[in-house]
């Protein structure tokens, strides 16, 4: 091992999910998040291999937040040996502990689902990435660590938390590295929350650092600047344009923070008169139990009161049971469901979605980021079929998308958040960005930082912090778990299920039976014919 420390990334390395970065001294082994791939098939079957290093050999993680990109993958990392402390925020560890036992549910109950199929279809069965017990467990490894308190985390590491504004209990991470002479500066960026966010005050963070991690999620993303009126007006059209005597507004929502923001800025408009007043469903347990986590910390939430009154509002029903999540496929008249997950992925929104998507009278409410092979960016593309849950799915619902409740900073904020960490003596790497992110923000960087000191790393490559500057090291994993280049892209999962709904498309629209057979025909040359891309 290097005397000087080395930094892998072991997820959102050229994606925005499966956050995970190790930093590794002679003395010690720190994780920085270990969240939940999602994105394409090929990102979500990295969640059941193994970690690309040895959980018992860790000896503590820091946790940014609660959203499960970068949590999801706690209760593995647990169950495979690893027992040492895992620290965040007090709001943090409260939402983690309803999240983290949802998403083993959710993943226990999917797996159930998909076994029925398989099993049906002669296939072999699989097993959860972890059960409620496992999440149980992980739950009494959190240590509480407040923020601006500076906390020893390992052997010559210590490391102290900064309000990042983007989720309740969110964090950006500094650490200090023992050297031998002055201590390695670090700052781990965690999600950076926007300005003007309903919820969070503004991220802080402290400046004259060596590293800088930093998101991009937006980094290619210019929004213009919105007050809460301007955000409520934009919501209030949308709500207009949707209202129908027999329809309903479904928007797909992160349980978390974003159905509380929606929540509120929907009662402040109906409590004016600006929209009708209508019953609006929050569809998911979790974002029940987090509404809850919400109310015992409003006092640290700007507008926290505003929050308490929308969740004690008559018109407004949190469904808990799996009875009354199917109840609401009988409300008579317009009405407004908020359903998780954000990216159409899991959950219960795919069940609304599957009864309003076909429906001309409904309206989809895309209002967070869609990563690239979810079931949303598919939506957000315009797909006139999508398959769920094996079924196909004809798309006749208004498809819409509104950016105006993002928790992420947007391009301009990001770049001005870093020039605020300036003097930064060695690198900033960018992670948590697809390509057109990344691209984005490195470019906005490029204004005022030397390129060669803006460094994009891909999964799980890893660098030698120097006081030089970082130096990439040969990859410790040969092959690599997938090809970095596939990584928060389409992948050919996407394009099957494309095709196969093309497919069935030019079926339906042929002329007869022997106009189909030509269509089958045709298809069945392409199969037999060369590959002449093979090894493309």
């Amino acid at each position: 091992m290097p005397r000087e420390p080395t930094l892998h990334f072991h997820g959102a390395a050229g994606a925005v999910t499966g956050s995970c970065q190790l930093i590794e001294t002679p003395q010690a082994r720190i994780l920085v998040d270990c969240g939940l791939f999602q994105g394409s098939k090929t990102e979500k079957e990295l969640n059941y291999r193994r970690f690309p290093f040895e959980p018992e050999t860790i000896d503590a993680v820091i946790l940014t937040h609660a959203h499960i990109d970068h949590s999801g993958l706690l209760p593995k990392l647990s169950s495979m040996g690893y027992d040492g402390p895992i620290f965040a925020t007090p709001a943090t560890i409260d939402l983690c502990s309803v999240m983290l036992p949802d998403a083993a549910h959710i993943q226990e109950s999917e797996v159930e689902h998909l076994n029925r199929r398989n099993q049906r279809r002669g296939k072999r069965t699989v097993t959860p990435i972890y059960t409620a017990g496992d999440a149980a467990r992980a739950i009494t490894l959190f240590r509480q660590v407040e923020l601006g308190v500076w906390q020893r985390a390992a052997e010559g590491i210590r490391f102290r938390l900064w309000d990042a504004g983007h989720l309740l209990g969110s964090a950006s991470v500094e650490m200090e590295i023992e050297t031998g002479s002055s201590p390695l500066r670090l700052l781990f960026s965690g999600d950076i929350g926007p300005r003007h966010k309903l919820l969070q005050f503004e991220a802080e963070a402290p400046s004259n650092l060596d590293y800088v991690i930093c998101e991009s999620t937006y980094g290619a993303v210019d929004r213009t600047e919105i007050s809460d009126e301007g955000r409520r007006q934009q919501l209030r059209d949308e709500v207009r344009a949707a209202t129908h005597p027999e329809g309903a507004l479904i928007i797909p929502s992160f349980a978390v923070e974003r159905t509380q923001e929606l929540l509120t800025d929907l009662m402040v408009l109906m409590h004016a008169g600006a929209v009708e007043t209508c019953p609006i469903l929050i569809d998911s347990p979790l974002a029940t139990r987090a509404s809850e986590v919400f109310s015992r910390h409003a006092v640290e939430l700007e507008n926290g009161d505003l929050l308490s009154k929308a969740m004690r509002a008559k018109n407004v029903r949190f469904t808990e049971t799996v009875e009354q999540s199917k109840a609401i496929d009988f409300i008579k008249g317009f009405h407004i469901v908020i359903a998780a997950s954000g990216m159409c992925e899991a959950g219960r929104i795919r069940h609304r979605l599957k009864n309003w998507l076909w429906r001309e009278e409904g309206t989809v409410l895309l209002v967070g980021y869609q990563a690239a092979g979810t079931l949303g960016r598919i939506l957000e593309d315009g797909a006139s079929v999508v398959r769920i849950q094996g079924e196909e799915i004809s798309v006749r619902a208004r498809i819409r998308t509104l950016d105006i409740c993002s928790g992420h900073a947007d391009g301009r904020e990001l770049a001005e958040w870093v020039r605020a960490r300036l003097p930064i003596k060695r690198n900033v790497f960018l992670v948590h960005g697809e390509e057109v992110g990344l691209f984005g923000l490195r470019q906005r960087l490029a204004t005022f930082l030397p390129e060669e000191q803006i460094v994009q790393p891909y999964l799980d490559s890893g660098f030698v912090l120097g006081q030089q500057g970082a130096l990439e090291i040969k990859p410790a994993l040969l092959p690599p778990r997938i090809d970095p280049t596939k990584a928060g892209r389409r992948d050919w999962h996407n394009d099957f299920q494309s095709l196969v709904l093309d497919l069935r498309d030019q079926l339906d629209r042929a002329a007869g039976d022997k106009a189909r057979r030509t269509v089958l025909r045709q298809m069945r040359r392409a199969l037999e014919a060369p590959d002449d891309d093979a090894g493309v």
